[in-house]
């Protein structure tokens, strides 16, 4: 409501939804524009893109805390070694492996059946599929259109037939057609396939493959893929499993053939000494009839035969300790095998040394399919290094004990010897033979032992792998997820026309609304005007009801409440910037007051651009600057117009050079 300028304006609450209608009901067409032409976007990339359906598979792998001594499982795999489960991951998911699923798989020939707006996978539809001879040298080839014969078991590219079952050659290189394994139905629509690189085929499984562990307290990983056809995920994982158990075996078995190797080349020669040893025995008692010895040269025997027993065990630690330093200090592995760790009784040696080689194998086969500079490869690098000094500290601490075992075991041998020269010399001389025949007799069935556990290792096909959960799909796509694109569609097609209102408004330096007055000042609205476009400059008639005309006569009843007790009152029509509507405002204001048998006198003061004599289509030569100069009075410059009988005119009159200097200290009327 309004109220004098001296009163603060009382502002009706408004909620934020009416101000928001408000604000953006005038752009509604924007709205409607942006709500097609996204909506159009989400169906039409709803329809574009292929559904994907995402497919799952668990592995477990094996567990220390778990493996028990007497596992009659874990002795017929003694070579086996615990995992570290973020290694395992990244082998799992290492080009090598997956290059090998594609050649495997012959994923580098995709089926298709030509479809309306996108194709669809006919790996599960086609009746055949391709296995590529060399497919290192697969040139990329795109929509190779093909029809199958079952009658005749031949396959037709254009105008060449094709056998099926055997590698022939072709445009497209040495291709063999082979009946599809993975056919569940028939196709509806003409076939074609694409030829890709190995590399390519990869790199596109890799960008969907994730593999994560389940938990910190658990050994279990899974494997996640995306792909349009559900068969096809599956059996790209269920590979991916089968290739990564194979690569396991394949290094368990180069890791069981070196120890066999060692094994073998120190039982030959422990063998050959043994038989030396015995020969000289058997020639020993038959020249000098020796043939028992007595009780106390047996207890001697049997006291130096276990620690010759002991000393020669030190000895074989102190020579695997060298073959293993002389392996940690080479900064390359040329054959990629570790050596044998045989007969050391520590088993954090073991553990570093499987780990070293763990790591030289997996920088091997990254240093094949990746830069020097690559990240991954560097940091292999970087944790070979770390381990190579821990590695030496272990050694040169073993090698310590053992040194000083050894010596106690030479100063207990050495006592042992002092005492042999009080027993009589033809004893003494068997109990020398007897013992080193004992020694070579224990080493010999050492290793044989070893032996025997190496060979069933390598025959072994036991894997470090347990499959948890074979590849399954998902029974309904997981993308694209049309609801939530619609979605978002829908809450882009409004923020985007509102964030244009928004900053058209920000920019924007005029005042457009009513409420932006009452925000910011305390003055009184008696009445808004609508913004005409017509050309007219009198909107306002006796019997004209056109809206903009009804809001002049609103505006008019509202002034009678504003001064409502002076007799004559003074209109003062102004705004900050030529252009906004003064003249407009001022014109038909005046008419409207006119036609309500008031006596109006309309003023003309704007001196220096005036327009309002031109709007009411009169030319007078004097006017309110000949007042201001006191060349005349009121009387004589004031008209009455054409327009209606109780509207008086009072033109500007010639343009002065400085106007605004005619109103300083004028009388007011």
């Amino acid at each position: 409501m309004p109220t004098n300028g001296n009163k603060s304006v009382k502002k009706d609450a408004k909620s934020p939804l009416s101000t928001l209608l408000f604000k953006y009901m005038p752009y509604w067409p924007l709205f409607v524009v942006s709500l097609v032409l996204v909506l159009f976007a989400a169906w039409f990339y709803v329809r574009t893109t292929p559904p994907q359906f995402e497919i799952n598979a668990s592995i477990m792998l094996k567990d220390e805390k778990e493996t028990r001594p007497d596992d009659i499982v874990n002795a017929l795999d003694q070579l086996a070694v615990n995992k570290v489960v973020d290694n395992e991951i990244e082998i799992l998911r290492s080009k090598t492996l997956v290059y090998d699923v594609v050649r495997r798989l012959h994923l580098y020939a995709q089926f298709y059946e030509e479809g309306g707006m996108i194709p669809k996978s006919a790996y599960a539809t086609s009746p055949i599929s391709i296995e590529v001879l060399e497919p290192a040298k697969i040139d990329p080839v795109e929509k190779i259109y093909f029809q199958y014969s079952e009658k005749d078991s031949l396959v037709t590219i254009g105008t060449q037939k094709y056998p099926i079952n055997r590698f022939t050659s072709t445009p497209y290189g040495d291709i063999k057609f082979v009946l599809n394994p993975n056919k569940k139905g028939n196709a509806e629509k003409p076939l074609y396939f694409n030829l890709t690189s190995v590399r390519a085929a990869g790199e596109g499984i890799l960008g969907s493959l994730r593999i994560i562990a389940a938990s910190k307290q658990t050994t279990v990983v899974t494997l996640k893929t995306q792909d349009t056809d559900p068969r096809r995920g599956e059996n790209v994982l269920n590979e991916l499993i089968d290739v990564y158990n194979l690569a396991t075996l394949n290094e368990k078995n180069r890791l069981a053939a070196n120890t066999f190797d060692f094994v073998n080349n120190r039982l030959a020669v422990v063998e050959k000494e043994l038989l030396e040893i015995e020969k000289k025995a058997q020639a020993y008692k038959s020249s000098r009839g020796a043939v028992d010895i007595s009780t106390q040269g047996e207890l001697f025997l049997r006291n130096i035969r276990e620690n010759d027993q002991r000393l020669s065990d030190v000895n074989m630690q102190v020579s695997v300790l060298n073959e293993v330093e002389k392996y940690v200090k080479s900064k390359e592995s040329n054959d990629g095998i570790v050596p044998s760790t045989v007969g050391l009784a520590d088993p954090t040696m073991s553990n570093l040394v499987n780990n070293l080689y763990q790591e030289q194998l997996e920088y091997d086969k990254l240093k094949k399919t990746v830069g020097e500079n690559n990240p991954k490869l560097i940091a292999v690098r970087d944790r070979i290094e770390k381990l190579r000094p821990s590695l030496l500290e272990n050694i040169q601490n073993q090698r310590m004990g053992l040194e000083a075992a050894k010596t106690n075991l030479t100063s207990t041998i050495n006592s042992y010897n002092s005492s042999l020269y009080t027993i009589p010399q033809k004893e003494r001389e068997l109990i020398d033979i007897s013992r080193q025949q004992a020694i070579k007799s224990n080493l010999y069935e050492f290793l044989l032992q070893k032996k025997e556990q190496t060979e069933l290792s390598v025959y072994s096909t036991l894997s470090d792998t347990r499959i948890v959960d074979k590849a399954q799909a998902s029974t309904h796509p997981v993308s694209p997820k049309g609801k939530l694109i619609y979605m978002v569609a829908l809450i882009f097609a409004l923020a985007i026309p509102a964030g244009l209102v928004s900053l058209k408004e920000l920019f924007n330096r005029k005042v457009l609304f009513r409420h932006e007055i009452e925000e910011l000042t305390k003055a009184p609205i008696i009445g808004e005007i609508s913004f005409d476009k017509g050309k007219d400059p009198i909107v306002i008639q006796e019997g004209k009801r056109t809206f903009i005309a009804e809001q002049f006569r609103k505006m008019r009843t509202s002034l009678g409440y504003v001064n409502g007790g002076n007799a004559k009152k003074k209109i003062l029509v102004t705004s900050s910037l030529s252009g906004e509507g003064k003249s407009f405002v001022a014109t038909n204001l005046a008419v409207s007051l006119a036609l309500s048998q008031k006596k109006v006198v309309l003023v003309e003061f704007d001196l220096a651009n005036p327009s309002l004599s031109h709007k009411l289509n009169v030319n007078y030569e004097t006017g309110a600057s000949n007042y201001l100069n006191g060349e005349c009075e009121p009387e004589e410059i004031i008209r009455r117009t054409a327009i209606n009988d109780n509207l008086f005119f009072l033109p500007a009159g010639p343009l002065p050079e400085n106007p605004s200097e005619l109103f300083v200290e004028q009388p007011c009327w």
